[in-house]
């Protein structure tokens, strides 16, 4: 059997895989995209106490691999008690790990608002929350963006970890595969099109995104 041959044999297995990868991409993102903005507002504009809370979880997650939090779902929590399913262990320590991350992202957008933007909107009469949720926060989600996607295609590839803890996304099947025909170079050659593939197409959208939203006249 060619390799285009084989590539046609096992793509509807592997594309129903990418389906779950795409799963578990989408809902850790969107999970860290809320958690990120939160904890980055909490850095900047909490007190100390939520100040310290936040900086202290994003430096460990940040400070500690992603398979290490992964398995502290998947075998540590069992371990006392709780037990969840291979895909909601994917599911947690992603979102977990990639909110860390896009926290970071999003202070450095808010931080490059110019400061005199919520003096404004305070001197006009609106709260300082107000001013957060309808001055800032837009615009921090625009000028985001560039580095935001960067989140976005790591988490991709960072998904294919998932297969350690027996989740049948993209990675794992491919696995699957190999083990049953031996064409293990070819199989995985196939698996690392499909990421490529997805990859680009992610990534072309998002270039489309952010053309579609930028800010006239301030640049990202």
């Amino acid at each position: 059997m060619s390799l285009l041959e084989l590539a046609w044999d096992i793509l509807p297995s592997l594309l129903k895989a990418t389906t779950v990868t795409l799963e578990l991409t989408g809902i850790s993102i969107a999970i860290g995209l809320i958690l990120g903005i939160l904890l980055a507002l909490g850095r900047l504009y909490g007190n100390k106490p939520i100040y310290a809370l936040a900086t202290a979880y994003v430096e460990f997650i940040r400070g500690t691999p992603l398979l290490v939090q992964l398995f502290i779902f998947y075998f540590g929590l069992p371990s006392i008690g709780i037990n969840i399913s291979p895909f909601f262990s994917a599911l947690a320590a992603f979102s977990l790990n990639s909110g860390a991350y896009q926290a970071e992202y999003f202070r450095g957008a808010i931080q490059s608002i110019k400061g005199g933007q919520m003096l404004a909107a305070r001197s006009i009469g609106m709260s300082r929350f107000k001013g957060i949720v309808f001055i800032v926060i837009p615009q921090a989600l625009r000028l985001v963006i560039p580095s935001w996607s960067n989140e976005l295609i790591y988490l991709v590839k960072y998904s294919s970890l998932a297969y350690m803890v027996q989740v049948p996304e993209l990675m794992a099947r491919g696995k699957i595969i190999a083990s049953r025909n031996f064409r293990t170079f070819e199989v995985f050659l196939v698996v690392a099109f499909i990421y490529l593939i997805v990859v680009l197409i992610l990534s072309k959208i998002l270039d489309l995104v952010e053309e579609k939203v930028k800010i006239p006249g301030l640049g990202t």
